[in-house]
């Protein structure tokens, strides 16, 4: 399976998101969404899974749920915005998802591609957001018997 991931769009979808995520056949978006407009253009390229963020109002609260799980090809996938410990890292997103092969975060705008004991993949696709010049989103492969893989890809030179 091939997974766009994204984070922290802030309300602004970027059409090079869509351009990165040609062919995926899962979308997984990491919070701090901003307006529900963007799950809707997300949902024409693939399904969508979805988490709210720290700025995501009532709306998106309601909607969405503040953890995910998505399985692909047998693993598990454990999405968070991750605000919820601070300003997280892999290592203490590993101890509080013990049961994940894949942890995909949002919330500090920096990209993260990491094994954490070799156990799980961490995965932090950067910022999608308002910010052209610097945004990010990452690709997530799959395959069955095979460990994920994962990859930063920039949205702008």
């Amino acid at each position: 399976m091939i997974l766009g991931v994204l984070s922290d769009t802030h309300g602004v979808l970027l059409p090079e998101v869509i351009e990165a995520f040609a062919g995926v056949d899962l979308v997984l978006h990491a919070g701090d969404v901003g307006a529900v407009s963007v799950l809707r253009r997300l949902e024409k390229v693939a399904p969508v899974k979805a988490v709210y963020g720290n700025v995501d109002g009532r709306g998106l609260r309601e909607e969405l749920p503040q953890v995910v799980e998505a399985n692909a090809d047998g693993l598990v996938i454990v999405v968070t915005h991750g605000d919820q410990f601070g300003y997280p890292g892999p290592r203490q997103l590993r101890e509080a998802f013990p049961h994940a092969d894949v942890l995909v975060y949002g919330h500090t705008h920096r990209p993260v591609v990491s094994e954490t004991d070799g156990a799980a993949l961490v995965l932090n696709p950067g910022s999608a957001g308002p910010l052209p010049n610097r945004a990010t989103v990452a690709i997530l492969e799959t395959a069955p018997g095979s460990p994920p893989k994962g990859r930063i890809v920039p949205l702008a030179e």
